[in-house]
C-alpha cells in the first residue's frame, strides 16, 4: 500500500473554501484571483498558482482582511502538500497558527488544524493527528456544509497516511459525489483516485477499474493534469496486474508524456525558483504584518515571543527550500527511469486488446435479437400444441415447458440489460396481474425437480388476497423461482411450502406477506450473514454436492429492492429454513379493470371478420403467427419484407398490421413510416424482439400504435389486437 500511496502523495490535498473580504471591488478581485489559483493548481502550474496567491495577499492586506490572509496561508500549505514538500507546508501551518492567535476565524482555524493533522500523520504521530482532527471537526460551524466536507476529506487523507485504509475508504465513499462551494469535479476525481488506490492494493480489480473509468473521464474533460498523471500510473499498474499489457503500456506512455510536458525536473525547478521570491516576500511581509497586529494586541499577546518565533520560521523556510528542491529532483529522476523501462516491456499487446473490445461491443449489440427469435418459436409452438388437445399426460409437461420458456426469456432480458442495473436504471413494470396465477405457475414449473428428490410442494394462498393487483409479475416470478428452486435443491423427501397472506389492506393498496419454508439442511447462524452475497453457498462441500452458481439469493435481494422490500431468513442447521418478506401492491381502479376485461367482451364475430397483414421474414415465425391468428378465425396475409408490406398495404384492405422490425431490405420502422404517408388510421402493432439499443419510444415515434414483444403470451397477443382494432373503429365512427 505504501508503494501505491506514492502514486498520489504529490497530489494537492484540498482547497480552502475561499477568501474572506470586504468591499465590492476587493471582492471581485479576490474571487478572480482565487479562481485563477484553482485553475493553475489543478492544471499543474506551480509558478502561476503561487503568483496568484501573492497578488491576492496584496489586496487582502490593503483591505486589512485578516480572514483572507489566513485563507492564503492555508492555500500555500496545500500547494506545497500538492508537490510533496511537507517541510515547507509545515512552515505555513505554523504561520497560520500564529496568525490565528491574533485573529478569531473559526473556519480558517478548522481548515488549518485538519492540514496539521495530515502533516502529523505523515510524520507518524498517530495519536496527535487524530486528536487534532477531532478538534477541527468541533470548530466547524454546523451549517457550513462546504467546510465540513473539506475537513472530512482531510480526515480521510489522514487515515491514508495512518494506513487505516478501510476507514479512509468509507469516508471517501460517503463524500462522493463531492459537494462544496468550489472544485466539486476536481475533488470528486481525487476521491476516486484514492478509492482506486485502496482497491488495487486489496486486488479488488473490478471496482478499481470502475473508479478509474470515472476518474479518467473527469480529468480528461477538465484538464486536471496532476491527477491525470497519477491516474495513468495507477491504471498502468492495474492492467499489468490483470495481464492486459497492452492497456498497461498505453497508460504508462500517457503518464510519461504528461510527466515530460508538465512535471519534468527542468519545468518544476524553473517554476519553483520563479515562485520562491514571491513566497519569501509573502512570508516577510506577513511577518511584518503580524508584528504590527501583535503591537495592537500587546495587552493579550507577548510581542517579543511572537517576533522571535516568526523570525525563526523565516530562517527555516530558506533552509527547507533548498532541501525540498533536492529531494524532489531525486524522486522525479527515479520516476522517469521507471517509465522508460516499462515503456519497452508493454508495447506488444495493443492491437489484440482493441480487437477484443470491438468483438465484445458487437456481441452485446446483436445477442438480444438472436436469442429472442428461437424463443419465439419455442413458446409459440408450445402454445399451439396446448391448443390442439394434447393427451392429459402431456399437458403438464407442455405447460411447464411454456412457463419455463417465458422465464428463460425474462432471465435473458435481465442479463442483457446489466448495463441498466449498474446505472440504477432497472425499474418495475406496472400492469394488472393475478398473483394466484403467478404462484400456481411457479409451482407447476418446479414439479419435475420436486419429484426427482421426492419432495412435495405445498401452495397456501389467503382467500382475502384481491383477484387483481398492479405490479411486475415477471420479476415476481423470478423471485419465487429462485426461492422455491433453492428450497427444493437443499431438501430431500420433504415438503416445500409457498405461502401468501394479506398483512394490511387499504382502499388503494394491499400488503402481502410471503414465505417459502423448507425441511432441508438449514443454514448456520454464521452463514446467514453471507448467504445474500454473490457466489455464496456456504462451503465448497455444499457447492460440490448441490451445485449452482450461488447467485439465486443475490438476484432475489436485488429484485426485492425494486419493491422497497427486504428479505429475511429464519433457519437452524438440520431443521430447515424459512425466507420471508412483505410487498405492497397497488390496487387497480375501475377504469383499469374495464380495460382488462374489454378484450374479453369482444365477440368472436369481430375476430372472424378481421383481415390482418403479417410482416415477418422468418418462415417459422410466419407459420406460428398465422396459426395463432387462425385459432380465432382471423384471416391474414403474409409479407416477407418491408417492401412487400408497403405494396400490400397500398392495394389491400386490412384491419391491422403486425410489423416485425428487423428484416432484410428496409426495417419495420422504415416500412411503418412509409405506410403512414398514405394511411394514417390503420393500427400498426410492432411484433418484435427488442434489442439493447432500441426502446418502445422508437416504435411509437415511427408511427406504431402498440408493441408486442416476442416471445409473447397468447392472451396478451389477442387482447392487444382486439384493443387496437376496437379503438380504431371507435375513433373513425
Amino acid at each position: 500500500m505504501k508503494l501505491l500511496l506514492q502514486y498520489i502523495t504529490a497530489l494537492m490535498l484540498f482547497p480552502c473554501l475561499g477568501f474572506a473580504y470586504a468591499g465590492n471591488a476587493a471582492s471581485d478581485s479576490l474571487n478572480s484571483l482565487e479562481q485563477r489559483f484553482f485553475e493553475y493548481k489543478n492544471k499543474g502550474d506551480f509558478n502561476k498558482a503561487s503568483l496568484s496567491l501573492a497578488s491576492a495577499y496584496e489586496i487582502a492586506t490593503a483591505n486589512e482582511d485578516s480572514e483572507s490572509i489566513i485563507d492564503i496561508c492555508n492555500l500555500y500549505t496545500e500547494l506545497f502538500l500538492d508537490y510533496d514538500q511537507f517541510e515547507k507546508a509545515g512552515v505555513y501551518i505554523e504561520t497560520a497558527k500564529r496568525a490565528l492567535n491574533l485573529y478569531d476565524y473559526k473556519r480558517g482555524e478548522a481548515v488549518s488544524k485538519s492540514f496539521e493533522a495530515i502533516y502529523l500523520a505523515k510524520n507518524g504521530e498517530k495519536d496527535e493527528a487524530v486528536d487534532l482532527l477531532k478538534e477541527a471537526k468541533k470548530i466547524v460551524p454546523k451549517r457550513d456544509l462546504s467546510t465540513n466536507n473539506q475537513v472530512l476529506f482531510n480526515e480521510a487523507i489522514m487515515y491514508m497516511y495512518l494506513e487505516n485504509f478501510n476507514r479512509a475508504k468509507r469516508i471517501f465513499q460517503r463524500l462522493l459525489p463531492f459537494q462544496g462551494d468550489y472544485e466539486e469535479e476536481y475533488l470528486t476525481a481525487k476521491a476516486l483516485l484514492y478509492l482506486a488506490t485502496i482497491d488495487l492494493d486489496k486486488n479488488y480489480l473490478e471496482s478499481t477499474e470502475l473508479h478509474l473509468t470515472r476518474l479518467l473521464t473527469i480529468v480528461n474533460d477538465n484538464g486536471f493534469m496532476k491527477l491525470k498523471l497519477e491516474a495513468s500510473k495507477l491504471a498502468s499498474a492495474l492492467f499489468e496486474k490483470e495481464r492486459k499489457y497492452e492497456l498497461a503500456l498505453e497508460y504508462l506512455k500517457q503518464a510519461e508524456a504528461i510527466n515530460k510536458t508538465y512535471f519534468s525536473n527542468d519545468i518544476l525547478n524553473s517554476q519553483r525558483e520563479a515562485a520562491n521570491n514571491s513566497q519569501l516576500d509573502f512570508l516577510t511581509r506577513l511577518n511584518d504584518q503580524l508584528k504590527k497586529d501583535a503591537v495592537k494586541q500587546e495587552q493579550t499577546v507577548n510581542i517579543s515571543k511572537l517576533t522571535s518565533v516568526l523570525s525563526s520560521a523565516l530562517l527555516i523556510i530558506i533552509s527547507l527550500l533548498t532541501i525540498s528542491l533536492y529531494r524532489n529532483n531525486q524522486i522525479k529522476f527515479k520516476t522517469n527511469d521507471l517509465l522508460l523501462k516499462k515503456n519497452l516491456e508493454l508495447q506488444v499487446a495493443k492491437d489484440s486488446a482493441e480487437r477484443a473490445m470491438q468483438a465484445k461491443a458487437q456481441f452485446l449489440s446483436t445477442v438480444s435479437h438472436e436469442l429472442r427469435t428461437p424463443l419465439y418459436a419455442v413458446t409459440g409452438l408450445t402454445h399451439l400444441l396446448l391448443e390442439e388437445d394434447p393427451k392429459d399426460s402431456q399437458k403438464d409437461h407442455l405447460k411447464s415447458l411454456k412457463y419455463s420458456g417465458e422465464y428463460l426469456l425474462n432471465f435473458i432480458n435481465d442479463i442483457l440489460q446489466i448495463n441498466k442495473i449498474e446505472a440504477n436504471k432497472l425499474a418495475l413494470d406496472k400492469y394488472p396481474f393475478d398473483v394466484r396465477q403467478i404462484l400456481s405457475k411457479v409451482v407447476d414449473s418446479l414439479q419435475q425437480p420436486a419429484k426427482e428428490k421426492e419432495n412435495n410442494i405445498v401452495l397456501n394462498l389467503d382467500k382475502n388476497i384481491p383477484e387483481m393487483l398492479i405490479g411486475d409479475p415477471l420479476k415476481l416470478s423470478q423471485i419465487f423461482i429462485n426461492l422455491v428452486g433453492n428450497a427444493l435443491k437443499f431438501t430431500e423427501k420433504g415438503s416445500v411450502t409457498l405461502s401468501a397472506k394479506t398483512a394490511k389492506s387499504t382502499d388503494t393498496d394491499v400488503t402481502i406477506h410471503f414465505e417459502v419454508k423448507d425441511e432441508g439442511i438449514g443454514i448456520s447462524e454464521e452463514m446467514q450473514k453471507n448467504i445474500f452475497d454473490s457466489f455464496s453457498q456456504g462451503s465448497e462441500q455444499i457447492n460440490r454436492k448441490y451445485g449452482g452458481t450461488g447467485l439465486g439469493l443475490t438476484i432475489v435481494k436485488s429484485l426485492l429492492t425494486l419493491y422497497d422490500s427486504q428479505i429475511s431468513v429464519d433457519s437452524e442447521l438440520g431443521k430447515g429454513s424459512t425466507f420471508f418478506f412483505d410487498i405492497t401492491f397497488e390496487l387497480p381502479d375501475d377504469e383499469i379493470k374495464e380495460l382488462i376485461t374489454a378484450p374479453s367482451k369482444v365477440q368472436e364475430e369481430l375476430y372472424a371478420n378481421l383481415n390482418i397483414l403479417v410482416v415477418e421474414d422468418n418462415k417459422i415465425n410466419q407459420v406460428i403467427t398465422q396459426k395463432m391468428l387462425s385459432k380465432k378465425g382471423i384471416k391474414c396475409d403474409i409479407a416477407s419484407d418491408g417492401y412487400q408490406a408497403i405494396e400490400k398495404a397500398k392495394k389491400g384492405k386490412f384491419d391491422a398490421i403486425l410489423m416485425d422490425i428487423h428484416m432484410p431490405g428496409i426495417s419495420g420502422l422504415k416500412a411503418t413510416q412509409e405506410i403512414r404517408k398514405f394511411n394514417q388510421t390503420i393500427p400498426i402493432i410492432a411484433l418484435t424482439a427488442i434489442s439493447l439499443d432500441e426502446s418502445k419510444d422508437d416504435f411509437y415515434e415511427a408511427g406504431c400504435n402498440d408493441v408486442i414483444t416476442k416471445p409473447f403470451k397468447p392472451e396478451v397477443f389477442y387482447k392487444k389486437i382486439a384493443h387496437n382494432v376496437v379503438r380504431n373503429i371507435k375513433v373513425n365512427l
